[in-house]
């Protein structure tokens, strides 16, 4: 019998970046940090020098066994996404003026590119805020910190961010509130271990444009003062609020105030007794939830 030999080829086929999805509407915009290689894939030069050793960590690796341990997880000790010292567009995704920091174990706010206007950096580790963090960063709009470790935020850490509209530093382990910056519209602090003490008499007093304050689940023993007239929905439940004044939500010397714009109050998980302060509430168009009797 005639023995046939088969002969493979090996075809190697390069992924070019492919162009945003139709249903993008922004153009992505990606940060260059001198580096050749995109992460998790090889160029058509490097495959070309297979017969040559690259070096990793001072020893002498084979590219085969660079490619095995690609494409093999298992041999893998951590994942890519939990090495902090890479860049931040690497760590990160890095999307149109957006920074992706989620779920990443990170302990401190990452350089971000100064363009930034939004950052996500939901459920890590970071334990504390500096005023460095955000001294170039002028662009930012929103800022989330859910989720993280954060016990204190040091003096005009976001004293600069004279755009910032949009703040969540909910679920985390503050027991005061830093100085706010003048254009918030939300700010979210659910969740913390905040007290009455660790907010200033005045910290909402000049935000004009604040409509959503959210303090539920903390430590609170009174309604915060000076609330803006701009608020409407106002969260205060599951604290340990036992007085409130006519002058909380109203003004006692002007029987004819209406607070307009105040749509929502929160009050229920409370110890107060919301019936034994009705003229507390006389300017408001709706009753705050809470305990009545």
């Amino acid at each position: 019998m005639e023995t046939l030999e088969a002969t493979f080829f090996l075809f190697v086929f390069v992924p070019l970046v492919n162009p945003a999805p139709p249903l993008q509407q922004e153009s992505l915009q990606f940060y260059d940090y001198d580096t050749d290689v995109s992460m998790g894939s090889l160029t058509q030069q490097d495959y070309e020098m297979q017969s040559k050793d690259i070096i990793k960590d001072g020893t002498n690796v084979s590219l085969d066994t660079s490619l095995m341990l690609q494409s093999d997880d298992s041999q893998l000790d951590v994942p890519p996404t939990k090495d902090t010292n890479l860049p931040t567009c690497l760590l990160c995704v890095c999307l149109s003026g957006s920074v992706y920091c989620e779920e990443i174990d990170i302990e401190a706010v990452p350089p971000l590119p100064k363009e930034t206007a939004y950052l996500y950096a939901r459920f890590n580790k970071i334990k504390r805020i500096a005023a460095s963090d955000f001294a170039d960063i002028t662009t930012l709009r929103r800022i989330d910190f859910s989720g993280n470790r954060i016990e204190e935020i040091e003096d005009g850490a976001f004293s600069k961010l004279l755009l910032l509209e949009e703040l969540s530093l909910a679920e985390n382990r503050l027991v005061k509130l830093p100085v706010l910056p003048p254009k918030l519209t939300t700010f979210n602090a659910n969740q913390n271990r905040i007290k009455s003490r660790g907010i200033k008499a005045n910290a909402f007093k000049k935000l004009t444009n604040l409509a959503y304050l959210y303090l539920g689940h903390n430590a609170l023993e009174s309604v915060p003062l000076n609330l803006p007239e701009s608020l409407r929905i106002l969260h205060l439940q599951y604290n340990n609020i036992t007085t409130i004044t006519d002058d909380t939500f109203c003004k006692s010397n002007n029987t004819r105030y209406i607070r307009t714009s105040m749509d929502e109050i929160r009050m229920e998980g409370n110890p107060i007794v919301l019936a034994k302060h009705v003229n507390a509430f006389s300017c408001l168009r709706m009753l705050p939830v809470g305990t009545y009797y």
